[in-house]
């Protein structure tokens, strides 16, 4: 399998992420729009991104800022969403080439996301989901996403796979029932995310097990709540989920948020694999 790293925020540039990737034999680093300095105008810069990679022998996967909502009710909010995503493929597509020469090319190059849970409006005995309330402008709009992402991916080798984080909401689940309908999107299973929420994704994502494309691998617990420990240090069945990814052929981010657990996550599976 091929595993890599995410950003981390310990290390302030390309380069601290690289070392640090090169250093733990890892083959990929997840390169993370949340943080500025890895915004789409800097991700364009693809020139310096392939030369660091060269230079280390590893290649670059992508994760879209997780405020990304393609579905805003403002279009001026959700248009510069789009556009985002538009050159944040372009820049995908640039970086196959190192995928091809350094990773697995019957892997697609894959650009994470998240489902963004909109707003809710809360009465005397409930909260609205005002997704929920308003479903078909909701659905509308991923409509004109998935054929927009299948007009700016084409033929190429880029996929767009959606993350679960702390439960997918029933309107999120037709909504990505429906752009798995399109071989340009999968899924990726962040097991320390459905571990901490008390695994309310998984019968979902096993129902679309075909889909998998991309696991994000941390450690977890339900009681208390906790993920993104190292690996080994919470209560999940590792050797069953990376059983299931390797199955898949699928990519794994080890997504610890130290430098100190990812290296223990890392000897934990030069030990355990």
């Amino acid at each position: 399998m091929q595993f890599g790293m995410p950003t981390l925020i310990e290390n302030r540039t390309l380069a601290d992420n690289v070392a640090l990737c090169r250093r733990l034999g890892l083959r990929f680093i997840e390169l993370n729009m949340n943080f500025p300095e890895y915004q789409v105008d800097r991700l364009e810069q693809t020139d310096a991104l392939v030369a660091a990679a060269v230079a280390a022998g590893i290649y670059y996967t992508i994760h879209l800022d997780e405020n990304l909502n393609v579905a805003d009710f403002n279009p001026l909010v959700s248009g510069a969403y789009l556009e985002t995503v538009r050159r944040t493929i372009l820049v995908a597509e640039a970086l196959l080439p190192l995928r091809d020469r350094f990773g697995d090319s019957d892997q697609p190059l894959t650009v994470n996301m998240h489902m963004h849970h909109g707003i809710f409006i809360t009465l005397p005995d409930r909260k609205v989901q005002m997704y929920d309330r308003d479903f078909d402008t909701y659905m509308r709009a991923f409509g004109s996403f998935r054929a927009l992402c299948e007009e700016w991916i084409g033929d190429s080798d880029v996929r767009i796979v959606i993350e679960n984080t702390d439960g997918f909401r029933p309107y999120e689940q037709k909504a990505i029932e429906y752009l798995l309908e399109s071989p340009c999107f999968g899924l990726t299973w962040d097991i320390g995310h459905s571990k901490a929420v008390h695994e309310k994704d998984v019968p979902f994502l096993l129902a679309h097990e075909d889909r998998l494309l991309h696991f994000h691998i941390h450690d977890g617990t339900e009681t208390p709540p906790r993920n993104h420990l190292a690996l080994g240090d919470g209560e999940i069945d590792l050797p069953d989920r990376l059983r299931l990814a390797q199955s898949r052929n699928a990519r794994c981010v080890l997504e610890t948020k130290t430098i100190e657990a990812l290296e223990r996550s890392v000897a934990w599976l030069d030990r355990k694999m």
